[in-house]
Parts: C-alpha cells; sequence; structure tokens
C-alpha cells in the first residue's frame, strides 16, 4: 500500500494510506468468483456478548483486545482479519442509560486504531476522534461512555485517519445496545428472538484474503451477515426483531423478502420511532441502523424465505449482490410480544437560531480527493465554531452527479426535517438520526441541538472510503 507518515499524539510516526494510490492484488493471486460461492450453506452466528469483569452500581468495567484473527466467512476458506477480540464481526455490549460503560482497549495490532462508539454521546475524550490514537502494538487506552442518552442501537468501529476504512474493511466493527425503561416496557420481540445482525459487502482473493482498495466498490460483491457469506438463520414462526447495522464501507442496502411482504420498521440509528413504520423495503446507508420486526407466523414451517438487496448498480448481478440472508422456519414457538402502535414520545424541536449549509463533493475521476465545503480534512483546522447549547439547522447537499455519499455527526442525534424540499413527516426519517443518506443531487435539512460537552468534533461522511479521501471536517463546541 502506498503509504507517507504523519506524526500523531506523542509524536509518535504514523503511516497514512495515500488516497491517491491505486492498490490491487498481487498480480499471481486469482480473485476469487463471488457467483461460484454457494449460498445460504453456513449459518449465520450470533455475535458474543460481552460481559463486564467488574461492576459496581454505576458502572460497568470491560476489557477489549483489538488483535489479528482467522475466520471461515466463505466456505471452505480462511480469512486473516483485525478484530476486538478475536470476533467477527465484533462482540456485542448491552448497555443501560444513564449507567456508565468504561472499557480498556488493548491495541495488540500492527496499525495504530482509534475507537469510536457511532451515535454515542460522550465527551470528546472518549469520542474516538481520528488522530486520538492507540499506539500499535500493545497500546492502550480507557474510553468512558456515560449513556447519559435513550435507548438507541449503536456500534463502535475504529476511526483512525487514513486507516479506517482499511481497518473497518477488515473485521473492525461491534455492536453496542443501549436500552432503557421506555423501551423494555413495550412488550417488544426479546431475548433469543431479538437478533443483531451486521451486514457488509466484500473482496476476496482464491485463498480467502480480503482484497482491500480504496474506493473499491465495483468489486466488493460477496454480501456477508453477522461474518459470513450469504449466511441462513432458522427462525420459529412467530415474531423476531433484527437489529440490523450496515456496516459496509460504501455498499447501501435496500432489504426487502423474496415474497415482498410486510416488514415493520420500529426503529432507527437514535432509537425507536414514534410509531412503526409498515413497508415492504427497508433502506440503510453505511453506518445507519434499522430496527425491524419480521413476524414468521405467517409462515408455514418449512417456509424458506430470502432476505434480499434491492439496491443494485447496473454492473451488478441480482443472483449475487441481490442476495443477503435466507430465513428458514424450522418450528413453532410460543409468542407473547407486540409491536405497539405508539413506541415512544420525542421531545418537540426546539427554535433554531443558525442556519448553516455544506457542500459534499468528491472527484469522480479513479485518484481524487473529496471535500467538504470544498475542503479536505486538516486535523488542525476548525471548520465551524458552535456556541454550546445552540439548536442549529445544516442544509447538507450531495453536488455529486454519480457518487453518493451520507453524512455523519459525531455528539447528537439530529431530526431531520426536509429531504429534496419536502418536508419529512412519516418513515424513518422521522426519528432520531446521526447518519443520513444523500443520492447524487440530493438535499437534506437537519436539526441539532449541541450541548452535554464541549470539545471538538468530526462530521463526514460515512463511506469510509471517501472519509478517508478527506471528506470530513472539525466542528468546536464551546
Amino acid at each position: 500500500m502506498a503509504a507517507t507518515s504523519i506524526v500523531g499524539t506523542g509524536g509518535m510516526l504514523l503511516p497514512v494510506v495515500n488516497a491517491n494510490a491505486k492498490e490491487a492484488a498481487p498480480a499471481e493471486a486469482a480473485e476469487l468468483d463471488a457467483a461460484g460461492i454457494a449460498k445460504f450453506t453456513q449459518k449465520m452466528p450470533l455475535p458474543p456478548v460481552l460481559a463486564p469483569y467488574f461492576s459496581t452500581s454505576s458502572t460497568s468495567y470491560y476489557r477489549m483486545t483489538l488483535k489479528e484473527a482467522t475466520k471461515e466467512i466463505v466456505p471452505g476458506l480462511r480469512t486473516p482479519l483485525r478484530t476486538f477480540n478475536g470476533s467477527f464481526p465484533g462482540p456485542v455490549i448491552k448497555a443501560e442509560s444513564h449507567r456508565r460503560v468504561v472499557i480498556k482497549q488493548t491495541n495488540n495490532l500492527a496499525v495504530p486504531t482509534s475507537i469510536h462508539l457511532h451515535g454515542a454521546h460522550v465527551p470528546q475524550d472518549s469520542d474516538g476522534s481520528p488522530m486520538d490514537l492507540i499506539p500499535a502494538g500493545g497500546g492502550t487506552k480507557t474510553y468512558t461512555y456515560p449513556n447519559t442518552q435513550p435507548h438507541a442501537n449503536l456500534w463502535f468501529h475504529d476511526h483512525a485517519h487514513h486507516m479506517e476504512s482499511e481497518n473497518v474493511f477488515r473485521g473492525m466493527t461491534g455492536t453496542y445496545i443501549l436500552t432503557d425503561d421506555v423501551e423494555r416496557r413495550l412488550g417488544l420481540p426479546s431475548g433469543q428472538y431479538d437478533v443483531p445482525v451486521s451486514l457488509r459487502d466484500a473482496r476476496f482473493l482464491e485463498n480467502g484474503e480480503l482484497v482491500y482498495a480504496m474506493g473499491d466498490f465495483k468489486k466488493r460483491n460477496v454480501v456477508l451477515a453477522n461474518g459470513k457469506a450469504w449466511p441462513y438463520f432458522e427462525v420459529a414462526s412467530r415474531k423476531y426483531r433484527f437489529r440490523l447495522t450496515n456496516t459496509s464501507n460504501q455498499r447501501f442496502f435496500d432489504l426487502s423478502l423474496a415474497d415482498d411482504s410486510e416488514l415493520v420498521q420500529i426503529g432507527t440509528d437514535g432509537g425507536l420511532l414514534p410509531a412503526p413504520y409498515r413497508t415492504n423495503v427497508v433502506k440503510i446507508s453505511p453506518g445507519e441502523r434499522a430496527d425491524v420486526v419480521i413476524d414468521f407466523s405467517r409462515y408455514p414451517v418449512g417456509t424458506v424465505i430470502e432476505l434480499r438487496n434491492k439496491d443494485i448498480a447496473p454492473f451488478e448481478s441480482a443472483d449475487v449482490v441481490g442476495k443477503v440472508l435466507q430465513f428458514r422456519v424450522t418450528r413453532t414457538a410460543p409468542d407473547r410480544s407486540v409491536v405497539p402502535e405508539q413506541l415512544r414520545t420525542l421531545p418537540p424541536l426546539g427554535a433554531a437560531t443558525v442556519n448553516r449549509e455544506f457542500d459534499m463533493r468528491m472527484d469522480e475521476a479513479p485518484g481524487g480527493s473529496a471535500y467538504i465545503n470544498g475542503k479536505t480534512y486538516d486535523m488542525d483546522r476548525i471548520d465551524t465554531e458552535i456556541a454550546y447549547g445552540a439548536t442549529e439547522i445544516w442544509t447538507v447537499r450531495n453536488s455529486n452527479k454519480i457518487a453518493p455519499h451520507n453524512f455523519h455527526m459525531h455528539l447528537v442525534q439530529f431530526r431531520v426535517l426536509e429531504r429534496n424540499g419536502q418536508p419529512v413527516t412519516s418513515g424513518p426519517e422521522t426519528g432520531l438520526k446521526d447518519t443520513v443518506p444523500l443520492k447524487p443531487g440530493e438535499t437534506v435539512k437537519l436539526q441539532a441541538t449541541f450541548t452535554g460537552y464541549r470539545g471538538t468534533y468530526v462530521y463526514h461522511c460515512h463511506l469510509f472510503d471517501h472519509g478517508a479521501m478527506g471528506m470530513m471536517a472539525n466542528m468546536r463546541i464551546s
């Protein structure tokens, strides 16, 4: 990989991926043909739930180790990965609102890392800033998550600038489920019927190794669910809750069942929607989450039904990237769960006093850069000064004609007011969000209140490759 270097925290010299470099598989290594991989032969695993090593009345303490591991992702092949605790995807942490979580991360990888809890309301020193790095080869950092926010489906991943794209592609993701009494009282599917699912794509050599190249969307054509290529999942004939996270570097998913039957979306990035959204397609861009209930009681035991992806580029095959996961209805089971018609009440929107505009654009020719308001990321530049406690409206535009983007803001959840000039009054974007998609030419209007913590945080495109190419900026709340 082509690289230069920068000086990071503590004067450490860091490798930096050159976004203009083109990386390819070694000439002697053959590419794995995704069409030839057997579909639905591996069982989808559940990520391990991590237990705290110590707890007090107010805090749960955890340890994680960032390390290399080898896993079977494609049937019959072994793939080297960068992982949390050796699992792929990483472990699940189950947290409670208003109960602190403290995690000591030890980095045994050969590259520096920075761990970001995506969607969390945290102090700057625990946010996983792109330049707040854990040194390679045994460095440690302790992150404190106060959890002073309502229930939400969060996730954690590497955020070391210029390296986050490759580190995440090679496996550095995990799930963080934050719950509270509001959520628990509803009677939604729970226990073994509440299933976290991490979705993404990948590219492999015939020996099982991942092939990473910046901006290489066209060749990432193997779809993974919980770390397995096109797996199956056995279900009972009853309701299930699936907490879906799109951990892809660039791929968008439009998810539907093969028979186009109902999906009930109950939540998004910042937790439950005000009311269930009944649909036949659930859309999630990279970094977004969708909380979905599927009622398998409408299918007799023995039914096999596929979860499919409708967001397929013209150069792609529906028989490859159009397939995601197969459900097999293998048994009956009692079901006392419900999906109430009202899920939560969101606070009223405050009065905004500041309006800002942001333009997202990248060079669409190979080897280009990516920009917010015409600038690539500079760790030492403050792009946006925000008064603590201010409520602001941000208008965000994708100026590209071909490339999609999405927009992620650290520290706060926001509300989507408009999309393409039309008020948002129904559907998933009525909930609390931290990541919002923008297809070419689209514009969204967002409202956020910047409170809780002062400091410098980033906002960026959450297509990891675009962020690594410079589509990121600093905001200072002071």
